[in-house]
């Protein structure tokens, strides 16, 4: 179930008060309405109801989707994550579970794009390393969506204070699973509640 607490929020603009919702845990099939609240960001924006100014929440929160058998911790600090690593790997019943930790919102979110375009997260980190080894840059890659008739995935990245669009071809990604696939040993680092990201690509890749 989902599970939420008020919190009084003091707007920094103007300094009037006034209530947040700010959730520990969000199941999505009894809460269908909180999964684009969570794909969107706006379950981390507090809006001032004075001024209408918007802040940007950073709490913990479990993300719970049992009919895809997914879970994504964000979580801010290692004693936490370990925690959250030993209840899962405690639970027979998540032994089929996709689980990740993450430990900014923007990674959140970006896991939730990537599960609900039912696309493999190993092989996004993978077309991110191919994408950044091509442009000789370390670009700060997040999936958005896959767009247009041949299915391109389209990834964000900031340059000179700005977001700029970067569409890469499904045929990339389709070679990344075709290298995971041949590389058993690279997908059994995934199970369990793992943290998959460009650290995890660099580890494996050498």
């Amino acid at each position: 179930m989902s599970l939420s607490s008020t919190h009084t929020m003091t707007c920094p603009v103007c300094g009037k008060t006034g209530d947040a919702d700010l959730y520990s845990s969000v199941n999505v099939h009894e809460n269908p309405e909180l999964k684009e609240k969570v794909s969107s960001g706006e379950l981390f924006v507090w809006t001032c109801p004075e001024c209408g100014h918007k802040s940007v929440l950073r709490y913990p929160v479990l993300y719970h989707d049992p009919d895809e058998k997914v879970m994504v911790w964000l979580t801010f600090d290692e004693e936490a994550q370990q925690q959250a690593k030993r209840f899962f790997n405690s639970m027979e019943s998540l032994n089929e579970y996709c689980g990740r930790l993450v430990d900014d919102t923007g990674s959140l979110i970006e896991k939730v794009h990537i599960f609900d375009a039912g696309l493999d997260d190993l092989a996004i980190e993978m077309c991110k390393y191919v994408i950044r080894q091509e442009k000789g840059s370390e670009l700060s890659l997040k999936f958005v969506r896959m767009d247009g008739a041949e299915g391109d995935l389209i990834f964000t990245y900031p340059k000179d204070g700005q977001m700029e669009m970067l569409a890469v071809g499904l045929n990339v990604y389709e070679d990344c699973r075709g290298i995971l696939s041949r590389n058993p040993d690279v997908a059994s680092s995934a199970k369990g509640l793992v943290r998959i990201d460009e650290g995890w690509i660099s580890s494996v890749i050498r």
